[in-house]
C-alpha cells in the first residue's frame, strides 16, 4: 500500500507490506536513497514472517517535500564549524528527521514500532529511539555509526565517490558513477553491474534530488558525535556492520554497540556498505530473533 502522509508539517510518501495488524518495524533508509533502496526480498521475507513493514522517503529524496527553498550547504564549510566546536547553520538536522520518522507513526496510528535504520537511517533510529524511547519497541541499527570521528571516517576512495556525486541529470553518467560507487562499498559481496545499473536507472526514473543529498549529508556532520545521546536507549539493540565496510569502518558498529547499554553486535564476515541478495536470509532471521526475543550483552560474529 502506498500513501502521501503529512507528518511533522511536511508530505512523505510512505509503502506498507504485511499484515495491517501484525507488529510494526519501521525501516529507516540512508543518505540520499530513496524507500525502494530497502531490497525487495528482505521487505517480503519480513512481511511474511508477520510483521507490518512501514517504509518511508526520508525528506528530500523520492517523493517526499524537497527543502529546495533552504538553499545548498557547504560541506567543507560545515564540517570546518564543527571542527572548531561551533554548531553550524544547516537547513535541517538528524533530529528533525527523526521527528518525520515519529510523524509517519503518527499518521498511521502505529503507537510503537520497531525500528530498523540503515547508514543515516541508522542514525535517525538511534536519535528516534533515544529522545522517543515511548515510541521504540526495538532498535536495529545497521552499518551506522555513533558520529564520533574516531570511528566514522571513510576510506579516501569512499569520500571521493561521495563528493563526485553527480550534478548533472545525464542518466547514463548518473548509472555509471551509481555502477562505480556500488561496487566499490560492497566488500565482499558485489551485485552484478547489470543488476546494481537497473536498479540505479529506476530509482533515478522514480526521483532524485541531488542537492538533497547534500542537505542530508551536512545534517550527518552538523549531528556529530551521538554517543553520550545514546547511553540513553533503553530499547533492545541490536548493531549489524559488515567487517569491509569502507563507508562506514566496522569501529563505527563496534562503537555503537559498547555506547548504547546491552546492545548486541553482530558482525558479519565479508559484507561492505549495501545489503547483497546473499545475506537477505541472515540479516531478517537477525532481526527476526532480535524482535521476539530482545538481546542480551554478547557479541557475537556471522560467518
Amino acid at each position: 500500500m502506498m500513501t502521501l502522509v503529512r507528518a511533522n508539517g511536511i508530505e512523505i510518501d510512505v509503502e506498507e507490506s504485511g499484515p495491517r495488524d501484525g507488529p510494526a518495524i519501521l525501516l529507516i533508509m540512508g543518505l540520499g536513497a530513496q524507500l525502494v533502496r530497502w531490497p525487495p526480498a528482505m521487505v517480503e521475507a519480513l512481511a511474511a514472517l508477520g510483521y507490518r513493514v512501514i517504509r518511508f522517503d526520508n525528506r528530500d529524496v523520492g517523493l517526499s517535500t524537497k527543502f529546495d527553498h533552504a538553499g545548498v550547504p557547504s560541506i567543507v564549510w560545515t564540517v570546518m564549524q564543527k571542527q572548531f566546536g561551533r554548531v553550524p547553520p544547516v537547513p535541517y538536522t538528524l533530529t528533525d528527521m527523526a521527528a518525520d520518522a515519529v510523524g509517519v507513526l503518527d499518521a498511521l496510528g502505529v503507537e510503537r514500532a520497531h525500528l530498523v535504520g540503515a547508514s543515516m537511517g541508522g542514525m535517525i533510529a538511534q536519535l528516534m529511539a533515544a529522545r522517543w524511547p515511548e515510541r521504540a519497541d526495538s532498535l536495529t541499527s545497521i552499518m551506522s555509526t555513533t558520529g564520533h570521528p574516531g570511528c566514522s571516517r571513510p576510506s579516501m576512495r569512499a569520500t571521493a565517490l561521495l563528493l563526485r556525486h553527480p550534478r548533472s541529470d545525464d542518466i547514463e553518467a548518473i548509472v555509471a558513477h551509481g555502477t562505480m560507487a556500488g561496487r566499490a562499498v560492497s566488500g565482499r559481496f558485489p551485485m552484478e553491474d547489470a543488476m546494481m545499473a537497473e536498479r540505479i536507472r529506476a530509482e533515478t526514473l522514480r526521483n532524485r534530488c541531488p542537492t538533497g543529498f547534500l542537505r542530508q549529508m551536512a545534517a550527518i556532520v552538523a549531528d556529530g558525535d551521538r554517543t553520550e545521546r545514546l547511553r540513553a536507549i533503553e530499547a533492545p539493540t541490536l548493531v549489524i556492520h559488515g567487517s569491509d565496510d569502507p563507508l562506514v569502518p566496522p569501529a563505527g558498529g563496534r562503537e555503537t554497540a559498547r555506547a548504547i547499554p546491552g546492545a548486541r553486535l553482530l558482525e558479519i564476515e565479508g559484507m561492505g556498505h549495501t545489503l547483497p541478495p546473499e545475506l537477505i536470509e541472515p540479516i531478517v532471521a537477525a532481526i527476526d530473533e532480535h524482535v521476539r526475543a530482545g538481546t542480551s550483552p554478547l557479541v557475537a560474529r556471522a560467518a
